[in-house]
């Protein structure tokens, strides 16, 4: 399991820290991969994580090791300014040497540790291990202690400055209120109700508020929403088709649809969320490309940003339309014998989160890499899903976009979305991803 794979590779490091036999240099691309892995740790073993705010983590810490190696490549400039009110950033003494792999190091340990200050002690202690580990790794006895100390500061006042910023982003803390059982939502013909075969046993729609935080990007809040076909059940409209489709997929469904709507699940209670797969397979692409450290961390922040955005603006238009799922429709106006081959998840449907936010991951990724050649073996060696008779196989995959397009699909196999939701999803994704790529990344 990918999981276990990043703890030995994490428990790995801490045990090197104790030898005294020399160690190879730590390549730039490594010391990236491993904060990436941490994170998705963390995402993965922190009670209480969501979707919703796991892809806002993803987005500040991602957006932390940027901004903590940035002023090492002249070729590239920060993104203050450019961001939704992030005015501006530490800047670094021009005049002084920084040692920015020790930037990024302690940048990702400080970001790592405020954006889930509600981790076990046990994580914190892992992160302030790996980074003391990783800081051995990156000095010798050679090494200016003040250069040192520089470089880790100059990480911490960044993290600490993108923390500050993202206390008013409206998400801060969110995991204390999941689900607001305050809020009353009006009966409707199409409206989103409590499925019986679900994922949560709340009857309250998750982060009913998450559309209102604000988004990374300004682009981004002001994007177009989709528009979800007119609800209507007679057997010949489009609507009811969409759910007919569904419906009928689910008797037909081969062992390859099945194994992908189980690998695509990334439920949050088993594993590093639907965000922090899109997290994965950026990580998977720069271990196949071994990149420099700036494209490392380029790669990060537009992936972390993307899906950040894209979880915003998919619960906007989520709690806008306020949509049913095949499982309430079907059992209501085709079949009450039928239920989908995944559980419903506790919120309304139009559009796919899983779609827009692989989209927007696979648009930033397309744009960095072209296609590329990649297995995922994030679930690899998950004990088999008896209930479904389907086993976790790695995955092959030739683009970015395939991904993206079996991610959405996934969904329609799982029974949980129609195609207008998977559609709708990939579309907008898109256009989220393509606002993160015109970002002025590089000094013209």
């Amino acid at each position: 399991m990918k999981h276990s794979l990043i703890l030995i590779t994490i428990s790995t490091l801490l045990a090197l820290a104790g030898c005294s036999t020399p160690q190879r240099p730590l390549p730039d691309y490594e010391l990236a991969t491993t904060w990436a892995d941490m994170t998705l740790y963390i995402t993965r073993y922190t009670p209480a994580n969501t979707p919703t705010y796991a892809s806002r983590g993803l987005g500040y810490v991602s957006l932390t090791m940027y901004e903590s190696v940035v002023h090492g490549s002249p070729e590239y400039q920060s993104l203050a300014g450019q961001l939704n009110g992030l005015a501006s950033l530490p800047q670094p003494d021009t005049t002084k040497t920084y040692n920015w792999p020790l930037a990024l190091n302690a940048g990702q340990a400080a970001i790592l540790k405020a954006v889930y200050n509600q981790t076990s002690d046990a994580n914190k202690l892992k992160i302030d291990s790996l980074e003391t580990t990783l800081r051995e790794r990156l000095t010798n006895s050679d090494t200016d202690a003040e250069v040192v100390q520089r470089s880790v500061a100059f990480g911490r006042a960044v993290a600490a400055r993108i923390f500050a910023w993202s206390r008013t982003d409206g998400g801060h803390r969110a995991y204390l209120k999941n689900f607001d059982k305050t809020l009353t939502f009006a009966e409707r013909l199409g409206g989103w109700k409590p499925p019986l075969f679900a994922q949560s046993f709340s009857h309250h729609p998750l982060h009913p508020h998450w559309g209102k935080n604000r988004t990374f990007l300004k682009q981004n809040a002001q994007i177009a929403p989709p528009q979800p076909l007119p609800c209507d059940t007679l057997p010949t409209s489009a609507y009811y088709q969409d759910f007919r489709r569904v419906y009928e997929q689910e008797k037909t469904l081969t062992q390859a649809q099945k194994e992908a709507a189980i690998w695509w699940s990334d439920d949050p209670d088993e594993t590093f969320t639907p965000p922090g797969h899109s997290y994965y397979i950026a990580t998977r692409a720069i271990e196949k490309t071994k990149p420099t450290a700036i494209k490392c961390a380029e790669t990060y922040a537009r992936v972390g940003m993307a899906v950040a955005d894209a979880f915003i603006d998919c619960w906007k238009w989520k709690y806008e339309f306020f949509t049913e799922r095949p499982n309430t429709f079907v059992y209501e106006h085709i079949d009450q014998r039928w239920e989908s081959f995944w559980p419903d998840p506790p919120f309304p449907a139009f559009p796919s989160g899983h779609a827009i936010q692989g989209a927007a991951a696979a648009t930033v990724l397309t744009n960095l890499y072209g296609n590329v050649i990649l297995v995922d073996s994030a679930h690899a060696g998950r004990p088999r899903d008896e209930l479904r008779n389907t086993e976790f196989r790695p995955r092959r995959f030739s683009s970015f976009w395939q991904i993206a397009e079996e991610t959405a699909n996934s969904r329609f196999y799982g029974g949980i979305h129609t195609p207008q939701d998977n559609v709708a999803g990939l579309e907008k994704g898109k256009e989220i991803g393509v606002n993160i790529n015109n970002l002025q990344w590089r000094m013209r």
